[in-house]
């Protein structure tokens, strides 16, 4: 029985290293399985916004197809058919079309 009580009393210590060291794992996994290709994702959509110029087209959040009309720093205007203009806030914009004769 002394023997058990002595060995029970080395191992109540464990170093700082060994209590961080999951923590600090789990941060670098989360770090590069979500935080990074969300970053990754935000950083290419603000580079398409930022590229986007008069007669691109385009689609919005919300599924709209058109081609730009006007555009300033904050507001896109679609013209969606021949008579149809809307107006958009820039950030609205979910992606640019590009069409399979531009891609030759």
């Amino acid at each position: 029985m002394a023997q058990f009580q002595l060995a029970a009393g080395q191992g109540g210590g464990g170093s700082i290293l060994g209590l961080v060291g999951p923590f600090v794992l789990m941060f670098v996994v989360f770090y590069f399985l979500l935080i990074r290709p969300q970053q990754k994702k935000t950083k290419a959509r603000n580079s398409m916004l930022k590229a986007l110029k008069k007669g691109d087209k385009v689609v919005t959040i919300g599924g709209l197809h058109g081609t730009i009309m006007e555009i300033s720093d904050d507001i896109v205007v679609l013209r969606v058919n021949d008579v149809t203009k809307l107006t958009f806030d820039r950030g609205s914009i979910s992606h640019s079309v590009v069409e399979a004769e531009d891609k030759v």
